[in-house]
């Protein structure tokens, strides 16, 4: 034989495995042991598989028979066939209707299937008109001639209003009063004036050390803030008499340092005086002679009457001879209540259009009480109130036409918009400021501010001294 027909067939024997004979490993005793000891098996089988090349062996698929046309054992559907169209995964928002081929998908017209208005059912509500200004000027009241030049130059003012004309006589006279009166008739001018004439004459001369002689409790911090700007250009003659405020948001390091010092006029919200009686032991009030609650429904409504109880009891046990003053713009149950609590023999003063002075000063809260029976508001004459009522899903749309309409039309008009919320005030700030093509004021300043309890008290405070020095802007807050 040539050469050509020799064949040689060279090849290794294959590694023994952990599986052959000679090699077996034993299989363990506990539980946990034998299901790690099948897993490390199935690993090695597969590895010798792939060693030798072999495929393993496929499972025989059985197909039922038929017998007599009836099968023996029904065959489940499968799950996924490739004939039936309406197997296949079809996007969410591309559903097809099989009939018509139009998609199935339900949108909502803005415009269209609204529910009809429903017909609402208004309690009687007797709304009355108070006569905001009167003719009388502060330069007829004894007071301080500087007072009064203040009065006429830094603050602009000459006449009275007529909250202020019927409450400084009888705060000037040392009676208590409770003052009921529209928001923005002057309530602040008619408590401040009366306590800086009554303690610029005081005699010894008051001097910072001496601490608070003067209480003022506001619901807000932004009326801490109004109140303390109020007072601190009342003052501006009488040097000596040094205000303070507090107010949430603030250190209360530098609080307490100011209180330290001394502070004559202490303008502060509840929760936070209540703190810094509980923590800081430099408050006194032992030289206290008035107490003014400003905004009292305000204050009762805000949940704070368990602090004002509080600040009550440490008043009385420091400081019994004071005048109190109560001032709110509506006397619901609260405020009465509150009124008997805080008040002693008090001259209720309450200002409308109907009525003349002498059937408006009334000597008790109690001799009122008949007159609370049907509530009775008084709105600012300057306010206009629009009711609509629209559908849920309209009202942005009629927020944003209302806002668009009134700023195009009054050259930029001064507007606040109140929401339930914080989380609804960021909202709205983000997509008005978006979408409304309002631009930008005079300044260079936003059209759209925003103000709401989680933002900074800092980020608050310049917010709030934006809007209120500037001639035009929308801001949105709680």
């Amino acid at each position: 034989m040539g050469d050509e027909s020799l064949i040689l067939n060279i090849a290794q024997s294959p590694a023994p495995t952990s599986f052959q004979r000679g090699n077996k490993q034993q299989k363990p005793a506990g539980k946990w042991s034998q299901m790690k000891w099948q897993q490390k098996s199935k690993g090695l089988k597969r590895k010798s598989q792939d060693l030798s090349g072999e495929s393993p062996p496929k499972r025989p698929i059985s197909l039922p028979s038929q017998k007599n046309g009836q099968n023996n054992s029904p065959a489940k559907p499968s799950k996924w066939k490739e004939d039936d169209p309406k197997s296949e995964k079809i996007p969410r928002g591309n559903k097809e209707d099989n009939s018509k081929g139009r998609s199935s998908v339900k949108t909502s017209s803005l415009f269209k299937n609204n529910p009809n208005v429903p017909d609402i059912e208004r309690p009687a509500v007797k709304q009355l008109k108070e006569k905001v200004f009167s003719s009388d000027s502060f330069s007829g009241l004894d007071l301080h001639p500087h007072l009064v030049s203040t009065i006429q130059t830094v603050m602009n003012m000459t006449t009275m209003t007529s909250v202020q004309e019927l409450s400084i006589p009888a705060l000037l006279s040392g009676r208590d009063v409770l003052v009921q009166s529209q928001t923005g008739s002057g309530k602040t001018m008619a408590y401040g004036v009366p306590l800086v004439q009554t303690l610029q004459g005081a005699s010894p001369k008051i001097q910072r050390i001496d601490g608070p002689y003067a209480l003022v409790l506001v619901p807000t911090r932004e009326l801490a803030l109004q109140s303390f700007s109020t007072i601190q250009k009342l003052l501006k003659p009488f040097t000596w008499i040094v205000p303070g405020v507090l107010m949430g948001g603030e250190k209360r390091k530098s609080e307490k340092a100011r209180l330290r010092k001394g502070i004559n006029i202490l303008i502060s919200t509840p929760g936070r005086l209540v703190d810094h009686i509980k923590s800081t032991k430099s408050i006194h009030f032992h030289r206290v002679r008035w107490l003014i609650v400003d905004e009292a429904d305000r204050i009762l409504d805000l949940g704070f009457e368990k602090d004002v109880t509080t600040i009550l009891n440490s008043l009385n046990a420091q400081s019994q001879q004071r005048q109190n003053v109560l001032l709110s713009a509506t006397l619901n149950p609260g405020v009465a209540r509150l009124a008997d609590i805080s008040l002693c023999d008090p001259v209720n003063v309450t200002v409308t259009e109907e009525a003349t002075r002498e059937a408006q000063l009334v000597k008790t809260a109690k001799e009122g009480e008949n007159s609370q029976d049907s509530p009775c508001f008084a709105v600012p004459e300057k306010l206009r109130q629009h009711v609509v009522v629209v559908p849920s899903k309209l009202k942005l749309v009629t927020l944003a036409a209302f806002i668009l309409g009134k700023w195009k039309c009054e050259n930029k008009a001064k507007m606040i918009v109140f929401f339930p919320s914080c989380e609804l005030v960021e909202f709205h700030h983000n997509m008005l400021g978006k979408v409304l093509p309002l631009g930008d004021i005079a300044g260079g300043s936003e059209a759209f501010l925003r103000l709401h309890g989680n933002m900074e008290q800092e980020e608050r405070t310049e917010v709030f001294q934006r809007f209120t020095h500037s001639s035009a802007g929308i801001l949105l807050c709680t």
